[in-house]
C-alpha cells in the first residue's frame, strides 16, 4: 500500500492501461492527464477504473495502451457541472506508478483503505435475490480543508452492521474499488449507459475518541457484482 503521505486514504490498483492519455487540467504549470486502468477481479470479470496522473510521473517510461502497471495513490472526488446538473466524479489520483513485466506476478490488484466520517444516513436494503446491502457515503479529509466524498457499499453482515451508523461517525474501511454500469433515462426519453464507481467493503471499524474500536470483518462481497 501507499506510504505515509496521506494515511487516511490509500489505494493500490494494478492492471492494464486500456485508454490513451487525455488532458484533464493544469495546476501551477503542471499538467494532469486521465486514463482508464482495467483491473482484474478474482472472477473472470474486471473493473475499469479512472486514474489521474501528473505529467511528472509519465516522463521516465511511455504510458500507453496495453502496458501493465501498478498505481499507488488516493481515491478522490470532485463535482462536475453540466447539462445534467451537479455530478460527483471519482478518480484514483496517482502518487506513484510502477511498470510490471509479468501480469501473473500481481497478487492483490485492488485494495483501498479509508478513514472518514459518515455524512449521510446509510441506506439499508435487500435485492430481489435476498442479498443485504447498505450504501454509505464517507467524507475523507485531505489537506487544505478539502474532503473527498466516497460512496461505499457493504454486504451481508457488514450491511446490517452499517445500518445503524450515525451521521458524523468516524469509520475505517477496507475493500476494493469497483465499477458498475447502469442505465439512466434522460428527459428526452433516451436511455444511456453510465458507469458508477464505489468502494466494495470487506471490513469496517468504528473509531472512538480513545482509539478503541469495534469491527465487523465478514467479507460478504460477490466478485461477480
Amino acid at each position: 500500500m501507499v506510504g505515509n503521505i496521506i494515511e487516511n486514504n490509500m489505494v493500490t490498483i494494478s492492471g492494464k492501461v486500456v485508454s490513451g492519455l487525455e488532458f484533464s487540467h493544469e495546476v501551477y504549470g503542471e499538467g494532469f492527464y486521465n486514463f482508464i486502468l482495467e483491473v482484474p477481479r478474482l472472477s473472470d470479470s474486471s473493473d475499469r477504473i479512472p486514474v489521474t496522473i501528473s505529467e511528472r510521473l509519465i516522463t521516465k517510461q511511455k504510458l500507453e495502451i496495453g502496458k501493465i502497471i501498478e498505481v499507488e495513490g488516493q481515491f478522490r472526488s470532485y463535482n462536475s457541472y453540466n447539462n445534467e446538473g451537479n455530478r460527483l466524479l471519482l478518480t484514483v489520483f496517482a502518487r506513484e506508478i510502477n511498470f510490471i513485466e509479468d501480469e501473473k506476478s500481481i497478487k492483490n490488484p485492488n485494495q483501498i483503505y479509508l478513514n472518514g466520517f459518515v455524512c449521510k444516513k446509510p441506506v439499508y436494503r435487500s435485492t430481489p435475490f435476498g442479498r443485504e446491502i447498505a450504501d454509505i457515503l464517507l467524507a475523507v479529509n485531505r489537506p487544505y480543508n478539502k474532503s473527498d466524498y466516497i460512496p461505499c457499499i457493504a454486504w451481508g453482515r457488514n450491511a446490517r452492521y452499517a445500518e445503524n451508523f450515525s451521521i458524523g461517525e468516524n469509520l475505517k474501511v477496507w475493500g476494493r474499488i469497483q465499477s458498475r454500469e447502469y442505465q439512466k433515462k434522460l428527459e428526452s426519453g433516451e436511455v444511456v449507459t453510465k458507469t458508477a464507481f464505489e468502494v466494495s467493503v470487506s471490513k469496517l471499524e468504528i473509531c472512538s475518541g480513545d482509539n478503541k474500536h469495534e469491527s465487523c470483518v465478514q467479507d460478504d462481497r460477490n466478485d461477480n457484482l
